[in-house]
């Protein structure tokens, strides 16, 4: 499982130990060239310790002052002849370099000073190993407190990230306790500044979720109240159809039976539309707008046919806008089902198509009787129906216009109705391209 917990101690733990490892071999280094400096100024002293007359020959072996175990010494004369030696068998270099230099012997590398006093030459040699021994146990003498304090660290460190992620937790626990009914936002007072996007983004989306489900509420109340009336209508022709008393009644009643059926059957429908419209089910593409207004065009035709509605498209510009497909023939079925269905049989339906200001702009003209003033405002509400201006009567279901705008909305285009006395012209503008 990906845990934030674990990866941060894991990396603190390497960050730490990488760190302590670092440092032991930075204080080595510098540790060792310390200790160079401190030698060779040990050999230096021991060279010039010595006195400054020609040396009369010494025994091997014999101690001069300031000299130890790990430090080999010869001398020789002006001939080139070995005076003194401090060991029995003397690997250092016969000839003398005056001055500091690393040269190989016993064991590895050596520290070797040459300086001459008198008539005579004085070589001090020093193993390197010896002082990197050194330098290694002044390293460790300084990084053993931090080593000891490890523990202390790491449960200092385990300490410090609990209570970072306790905001988290917290928030979590906010977000378990919600209830699904009322959706209150999570409060993010006294929250790290890094969890204050998180939370405000959440708070973002239960509002989002909250106006969803009140919207979703409303329609399923409205939906519910707007069936009972059909459905109740449809029960009482059933019985209507029963209490017939000759052929004649028992037709009627079947008439308006299946006229019943009809009406409940396209709510059910418009129902069912409207409430596929939702955002972010569908994804948008780019489409060829006037080929698809065509389709619908040439599927509305037979009903105008029907009505004797002279239906086309008087101008077709080549569009090509973003959209979901099913989702605009919906709404330009729509709008020509309307354009139709309010025109008087012999009446004109005229679509055109243009391109003005970077923005697809298509027209429905129809000849019909257009809207009230007073309902031009409310007729894009669900299930809010406008009297017929000629019949004076509530026809529809009073989704139609409900799910353009809905449709609309979700493809950010713009919706305009307008009286032209006689008809009703509608303008859909598309955004920018």
């Amino acid at each position: 499982m990906n845990s934030i917990r674990r990866q941060l101690l894991l990396w603190l733990a390497l960050g730490l130990s990488a760190g302590i490892l670092l440092a032991g071999i930075a204080l080595y280094f510098q540790a060792r060239g310390e200790a160079n400096e401190i030698f060779d100024y040990q050999m230096r002293q021991i060279a010039a310790s010595l006195p400054r007359q020609a040396f009369a020959p010494i025994a091997p072996g014999q101690a001069l002052p300031g000299m130890d175990d790990e430090i080999m010494m010869q001398i020789w004369d002006s001939t080139g002849t070995v005076i003194y030696h401090s060991h029995a068998r003397s690997a250092m270099p016969q000839q003398a370099e005056l001055g500091f230099v690393n040269v190989p012997g016993p064991g590895g590398a050596w520290r070797v000073y040459s300086a001459q006093i008198g008539n005579t030459v004085v070589q001090v040699s020093q193993p390197l190993s010896a002082r990197q021994t050194v330098a290694a146990q002044m390293a460790v003498k300084t990084v053993m407190p931090l080593l000891l304090l490890f523990p202390f660290l790491g449960a200092l460190i385990w300490i410090a990230v609990s209570r970072g992620l306790a905001p988290v937790r917290r928030a979590a626990d906010e977000v378990k306790q919600l209830d699904m009914h009322a959706l209150a936002p999570i409060a993010d007072v006294g929250l790290p500044q890094e969890i204050q996007p998180l939370t405000h983004a959440l708070n973002d989306l239960l509002l989002r979720l909250k106006s969803a489900m009140q919207v979703q509420r409303a329609f399923v109340a409205d939906a519910a109240h707007e069936l009972r009336t059909p459905l109740t209508a449809l029960r009482l022709q059933v019985q209507l159809a029963e209490r017939a008393d000759n052929a004649e009644e028992r037709q009627a009643a079947f008439q308006d039976l299946k006229n019943g059926l009809e009406r409940a059957t396209h709510l059910v429908h418009q129902l069912l539309t409207l409430a596929r419209q939702e955002p972010g089910l569908r994804q948008h593409v780019e489409l060829d707008l006037t080929a698809l207004v065509q389709r619908v065009i040439a599927d509305m035709s037979p009903l105008a046919l029907h009505r004797n509605i002279d239906l086309g498209m008087t101008e077709a510009a080549a569009v090509t806008v973003s959209g979901d497909a099913d989702a605009l023939r919906i709404l330009f079925s729509n709008l020509l089902v309307n354009a139709v269905h309010y025109s008087a049989p012999g009446g004109t339906v005229d679509v055109a198509m243009q391109w003005m200001d970077e923005r697809a702009v298509v027209t429905i003209q129809d000849s019909g009787p257009g809207i009230p003033a007073a309902h031009m405002e409310r007729v894009f509400d669900r299930f809010y129906r406008a009297a017929d201006a000629q019949t004076q009567a509530v026809v529809g279901s009073g989704l139609g216009l409900a799910i353009v705008r809905q449709i609309a909305d979700l493809h950010g285009i713009a919706v305009q109705l307008e009286n032209t006395a006689p008809g009703l012209r509608v303008t859909v503008r598309f955004p920018q391209a």
